[in-house]
């Protein structure tokens, strides 16, 4: 069953319906080719909903998770922290979170944990171990460094954001997951945008599954792209979102959960247009926290730069296409 709800004519908003036809027939594709089992789709601009579309399983009702997307989430309520004077981002992170300098990370800035340079990319953290803070704490403190803080640019799948969750929760005195719905979702109207998801929604959240086959080596070749490296982030692990204790923990790297249309507008209020008009970060704050701060890195798998600010990818110009999203 198709559902679609126009908020607003997308020629109103500057939006191209021909072109909103064509994304449609190739979502429409992926659905009825198997590829996808469950697609919602929307498109947001001037923070007012132009599309949101549901095919196959999925409904207008339905959640999903958004894996990576939630550093965004995690780093624009640092941000808050930021803007108030609380959090400097030039500061080391040992100096708000002693526990986390041993083993040489005692000179890590917090910059560099918004920027993936913080070196210790593949640093391991059991979803589980978030609610016990002993050894949350523990976890923190046996981490090793994979290369020099500062030295490059490797992205952090899960790492360095349960760090800032942790600076999050030591500056504001809330936790982390009620910090991002009151401070957030709920100012913001976006009521199905969760971090931390009470089980009462997740007859709601769409089930993870895995279809069709793995790219090959020679698949990567063909796209002019090298074979990525093994992360933490694998089938497994992915398919760890369907079970209800994960759900419920928010990971803040990648346990968000929330609709197309409520993660397309909340990245409207990312550029300072927000759905429900609230001003969360004042125009210089979004000016600070979405300039690319990396430079020259490059990323390791497209070798192009990866022009990230703090928490988010900014897409630029040219090269759009291999910057990946977060």
């Amino acid at each position: 069953m198709q559902h679609t709800r126009f908020v607003e004519s997308p020629g109103e908003l500057g939006i191209d319906p021909e072109k909103l036809d064509e994304l449609m027939t190739r979502v429409r594709k992926e659905v009825d080719e198997g590829l996808l089992p469950a697609v919602q789709v929307a498109v947001a601009r001037h923070g007012r909903l132009a599309l949101f579309e549901s095919y196959g399983d999925a409904t207008s009702d339905s959640l999903f998770c958004i894996f990576s997307a939630t550093k965004a989430i995690t780093s624009a309520a640092a941000w808050l922290l930021i803007q108030d004077g609380r959090l400097d981002i030039s500061g080391k992170v040992a100096e708000f979170i002693p526990e986390f300098a041993p083993n040489g990370k005692q000179d890590i800035t917090i910059e560099q944990l918004f920027l993936h340079t913080a070196g210790f990319p593949h640093a391991p953290f059991r979803v589980e171990d978030w609610p016990d803070k002993a050894r949350r704490y523990e976890r923190f403190g046996s981490w090793r460094l994979n290369w020099a803080p500062g030295s490059r640019y490797e992205y952090h799948p899960t790492s360095s954001m349960w760090v800032i969750a942790e600076l999050i929760e030591r500056l504001s005195g809330e936790t982390y997951q009620d910090f991002v719905r009151q401070q957030i979702a709920l100012p913001l109207d976006l009521a199905d945008l969760w971090v931390g998801t009470p089980e009462s929604e997740h007859p709601r959240i769409a089930p993870i599954v895995h279809t069709g086959e793995a790219l090959t080596a020679s698949d990567y070749e063909a796209l002019g792209l090298p074979v990525p490296p093994e992360t933490e982030v694998n089938e497994a692990t992915i398919e760890n979102f369907n079970r209800t204790g994960n759900r419920l923990i928010p990971v803040p790297g990648g346990g968000g959960i929330t609709s197309a249309a409520d993660l397309a507008l909340f990245y409207q209020s990312l550029v300072g247009q927000s759905p429900s008009g609230a001003s969360l970060w004042t125009p210089e704050t979004l000016d600070f926290a979405t300039r690319p701060r990396t430079g020259e890195l490059l990323d390791m798998n497209t070798g192009v730069p990866v022009n990230r600010g703090l928490g988010v990818v900014i897409s630029g110009d040219s090269q759009r296409n291999h910057r990946g999203f977060g």
